[in-house]
């Protein structure tokens, strides 16, 4: 009883405080523009009273004609087209004078303005007030009585680890989870990603129960000579349409939202593949989210708050000196706002609209974490908010199921961690794609970066006197000789390679994360050691002396696949270690991913996994990233799912993104959902 009176009280005062703010601007605007005139501060509550009643009453019902103003807009348009509706209003309101149209419309934005953010601003982050102008309303609107088999929600977390998790629900970061677990409802398991561990291969293992022939985020295929990138949205369809047999986790009756592929949903919004190609209702989850302007100004409010607290930090990180970091400028402040309050609320918005229409199985992808530990770390205080962010508004779509006609599971997981370290490049000087083509004999594309300590780790320390067995063995096999510290070829292949080269670059260099591919382009299939140690004898050893390489991945011509290190080679088919074994570090499950890898058509000639310091779980990230994944080390292969403990997986880990879809699909079958017995 005293919460609700305490909840009541607080509702009242926000009332009285945001009609008293807008009759005081409806005086300040009379006194500064002409052709408006207020007689008195009563008529200015009047005023106010006839904005608050077109915002509650008249608003929703436009609001489905001006929707497409307002989606181009991200709700800026709101106020513009309510202020009209305003103005036309203010007319009748006794005490009130509008002599010109155009003072009116701007009269009516300025007031529907005032409102929308004074109400936002009192509960920018009020769980009543989302309930009430979120939640609610999208439950008033007309529902399909479906109540058996229950639906099932899938809430992906982008990027968040298992230990991350596990370490953030200790501390208070995920309140919300850490109640189901400590109520029974719920428990936590982790699984275990493929080789890459990155989100298109995650996905497109989990919707539709596919990722073969996906080696990396981005990737080269030889024959067709095409750049596949699996955030690009042509490419994204090409990826689905090799993978998806219809039959995907979401084909039955289900919803997708900001997702890399459909699942075979016949409802999705913010989805990659079909980006500018499906056919529907313009905006899901734009309409319910932005039919009440009050939502427009707390997410307004939100952006500007979380591009203000970007700056913040970035300034906070290079004043305190905090390594590793990142340059956080640019689109980047603009883009971690995007991802952590607008596609997030609109993500939000969605699922309850299909809650509404009473869905079977849902599965959206919060993508705010992985955005901010990308550029800020993986557990640093802004990730963390963004973390706590994304759990609060879980915890209001579980509330909102009660309202729903069909019960649903919420099921909370994501598709890969994240590794923390040093960008590559920040730490040695140069690109790895510049290491590569200098070894090569190929010249760089970037400018030489010198930073501290580059000196120190040079890419070729150790070549002469400290040089490995691994790149002393290639050198020997190439006839290479080192000469007053610099190697000398028996025969300049490589520049003979490169001159007959015709029609683009001999030698292309991809990053994801921190695994590195490098294609020899001019050569159809997968290129030998024997073959590369011909064309380019440097540039093996090159890359097996830095002290940024972690291991190599390429084909013997003899004896297959091997994954080579400075100090070591491990033969995959045949499972012979020569020196030391450089998937040790990696964990038990290294050798069989990268295994599996190998075996994809379009898998690199050289794969390049960088180093990896199993003491402190860092990794060198081939990309401007803090945290990065995409290879193996560390926490990134060690994503989590949280899931209703009436339901179970497996004794043994889940291995694979594909292993993980037959563990949903096996759940499906189990609640009643017959598509998938």
């Amino acid at each position: 009883m005293r919460r609700r009176l305490y909840t009541d009280g607080r509702i009242l005062l926000r009332v009285v405080v945001v009609w008293i703010v807008t009759a005081g601007s409806a005086l300040l605007l009379a006194d500064y523009l002409p052709g408006f005139h207020v007689d008195n501060p009563q008529d200015a509550l009047g005023a106010a009273a006839a904005v608050a009643a077109i915002n509650a009453v008249v608003w929703p019902f436009f609001m489905r004609l001006a929707l497409g103003a307002v989606v181009l807009t991200l709700g800026l348009g709101v106020f513009v087209i309510n202020g009209m509706l305003v103005a036309i209003v203010m007319r009748a309101v006794p005490g009130v004078t509008l002599t010109d149209p155009a003072v009116g419309a701007i009269v009516g934005t300025v007031l529907t303005a005032v409102t929308a953010f004074t109400s936002g601003l009192l509960a920018l982050d009020d769980d009543h007030f989302y309930r009430r102008f979120i939640i609610a309303p999208a439950f008033r609107r007309k529902r399909v009585p479906v109540t058996d088999p229950p639906g099932v929600l899938f809430l992906q977390i982008d990027g968040l680890g298992y230990e991350v998790l596990r370490r953030a629900i200790r501390g208070g970061d995920a309140p919300v989870l850490a109640r189901w677990l400590a109520d029974g409802t719920h428990a936590l398991r982790s699984w275990h990603t493929d080789w890459p561990s990155q989100t298109g291969a995650s996905q497109a293992g989990i919707l539709h129960g596919s990722n073969v022939d996906m080696p990396a985020f981005r990737w080269y295929e030889k024959e067709s000579g095409r750049l596949l990138v699996c955030n690009r949205a042509s490419s994204a369809a090409e990826i689905e349409a090799r993978h998806s047999d219809g039959a995907g986790l979401l084909h039955a009756d289900g919803a997708g939202h900001g997702n890399l592929f459909t699942g075979d949903a016949p409802h999705v919004s913010l989805t990659m593949s079909v980006a500018g190609r499906k056919k529907g209702r313009l905006g899901a989850g734009y309409y319910g989210y932005f039919a009440n302007p009050y939502n427009a100004a707390r997410t307004l409010f939100a952006f500007v708050a979380e591009v203000t607290r970007e700056y913040a930090q970035a300034f906070d990180q290079r004043r305190r000196d905090v390594r590793p970091r990142v340059r956080r400028g640019g689109l980047y402040p603009f883009l971690r706002a995007s991802a952590s309050v607008i596609a997030r609320d609109v993500t939000v918005q969605a699922v309850l609209e299909d809650m509404v229409a009473g869905r079977a199985v849902v599965y959206a992808d919060f993508t705010g974490y992985d955005e901010v530990a990308h550029h800020s770390g993986i557990e640093r205080y802004e990730s963390l908010a963004v973390l706590r962010g994304i759990d609060r508004q879980i915890g209001r779509l579980a509330d909102a199921v009660v309202a729903a006609t069909r019960p649903y599971r919420i099921v909370v997981l994501s598709d890969h961690g994240q590794s923390q370290g040093p960008a590559f490049a920040d730490q040695h000087g140069e690109t790895l794609e510049d290491l590569v083509r200098e070894a090569c004999g190929l010249p760089r594309v970037t400018p030489l970066r010198r930073h501290p300590g580059s000196e120190a780790r040079g890419r070729l320390a150790g070549v002469t006197e400290r040089e490995g067995p691994i790149s002393r063995a290639l050198r020997h096999a190439a006839h290479v000789q080192i000469v007053d510290g610099e190697p000398i070829a028996g025969e300049d292949a490589t520049r003979r390679a490169a001159a007959q080269l015709v029609g683009g670059e001999p030698v292309l260099t991809l990053a994801s994360g921190n695994l590195g591919l490098i294609y020899l382009t001019d050569r159809p299939g997968r290129v030998s050691i024997e073959e590369l140690q011909r064309r380019y004898p440097e540039l093996l050893p090159t890359l097996l002396e830095h002290p940024g390489v972690g291991f190599l991945l390429a084909k013997s011509a003899g004896r297959g696949p091997v994954a080579m290190s400075r100090l070591g080679a491990r033969y995959l088919d045949s499972g012979e270690v020569e020196g030391e074994d450089p998937l040790a570090p990696f964990g038990p499950l290294a050798a069989d991913r990268v295994r599996r890898t190998y075996g994809f058509s379009n898998t690199a000639d050289v794969m390049v996994n960088s180093a990896y310091d199993d003491q402190t779980e860092q990794v060198e990230s081939f990309e401007p990233f803090v945290g990065s994944h995409g290879g193996l080390g560390g926490p990134q292969t060690e994503p989590f799912v949280l899931y209703p403990a009436d339901l179970e997986l497996p004794v043994d880990s889940v291995l694979g993104a594909e292993a993980l879809h037959q563990v949903f699909r096996g759940w499906l079958s189990k609640l009643g959902h017959t598509a998938f017995s």
